[in-house]
């Protein structure tokens, strides 16, 4: 049997092409895929920007419904609707052992070096598949972005009154902010260009919004979080963020990027920087918080595209044009 299935042949070629459905091996999950997102880390895999090895079917957020389970499958049946974690860990090495398992050192992903969900079906382990109940498959395919965000926040020591500057206002962006004032923070400054993306962001709860970094205060805010994977937002961070405060990077920066700090401010502002990969069992509380409705993700979908539309999106994230916020593959 066969399906449809974006194949990314090597950095700036893909199609969609016809190749057999997989075959569910022991302990795995046999998905139907519903919505599919197209996320930063696809745009970098299609460049060449990113992990993984080539030929590859991205999408790696995803959500559908269960088809078929292998030998061993005891959470899931035929029918159940379902997001994917798509980090794969070994969960015997020592990064594994000492609950690090985004740091595998035998790490997989669906989407990124296994088969994702830009297909028609798609295969995952069945430790790395959540419930998503009666959820969107909409919604479901904002667990895994969602699930990293929760991750990033964590690490960033929010506290309750915060001061926070988000540069960037897309999907994630947005997320951020959403989950920020969770954590406490109702003094939130979100900095974009894109006038359509500052208004979803002070719909979403940013106290204050700009078009320009120099409307932003020095030294004026207890957190930074860059949120578009920009060196120049990354390395701007730092005149923001006062002493003793903490900088987040969060965003997804080309691979072979590199950037160029003042040593001495380093040194004198005592900051706290962080970068956050990926998640760590993070899904369960990103479908407990959009079942809540605390999360509501409705307004970051722009496009919702076919499969044989999977360039165009990439293409229509990397310009900015058209409103673009999320572009989900899906079939309506």
């Amino acid at each position: 049997m066969d399906m449809k299935a974006v194949v990314i042949e090597k950095p700036g070629l893909a199609h969609v092409k016809t190749v057999p459905v997989p075959t569910v091996g022991d302990g795995e999950v046999k998905i139907q895929v519903m919505a599919s997102g197209i996320c930063g880390t696809d745009v970098h895999i299609y460049r060449g920007e990113y992990l993984g090895s080539y030929p590859v079917i991205p999408g790696h957020e995803f959500s559908g419904v269960v088809v078929e389970t292998g030998k061993g499958v005891t959470r899931f049946k035929a029918g159940d609707r379902v997001a994917i974690e798509p980090n794969i860990s070994c969960d015997n090495c020592h990064a594994c052992l000492n609950n690090r398992q985004n740091f595998c050192e035998h790490w997989e992903a669906v989407g990124v070096t296994r088969p994702g969900g830009m297909a028609e079906y798609a295969v995952a382990p069945e430790k790395a598949v959540f419930s998503i109940g009666s959820l969107p498959f909409i919604s479901g395919a904002f667990v895994e972005p969602l699930s990293c965000v929760l991750h990033g926040v964590q690490r960033a020591r929010i506290h309750m009154g915060d001061r926070v500057a988000i540069l960037g206002a897309g999907p994630i962006g947005i997320l951020l902010s959403k989950v920020i004032q969770l954590q406490g923070s109702n003094d939130i400054t979100q900095v974009d260009k894109n006038q359509a993306r500052l208004e979803l962001a002070r719909e979403s709860g940013a106290r204050y919004t700009s078009a320009s970094l120099e409307d932003l205060e020095v030294d004026g805010y207890d957190v930074v979080v860059e949120a578009a994977g920009s060196t120049f937002l990354m390395e701007q961070s730092l005149r923001y963020v006062r002493k003793g405060g903490t900088l987040l990077w969060f965003g997804v920066p080309k691979r072979d990027a590199t950037l160029s700090l003042p040593a001495f401010s380093l040194f004198e502002k005592g900051l706290f920087i962080l970068s956050s990969y990926t998640s760590v069992r993070n899904s369960i509380q990103a479908v407990r918080l959009l079942e809540s409705g605390r999360i509501d993700v409705s307004k970051l979908v722009s496009h919702r595209l076919p499969l044989e539309e999977f360039v165009k999106g990439i293409e229509t994230i990397e310009q900015g044009t058209e409103g673009v916020l999320k572009v989900v593959i899906c079939d309506a």
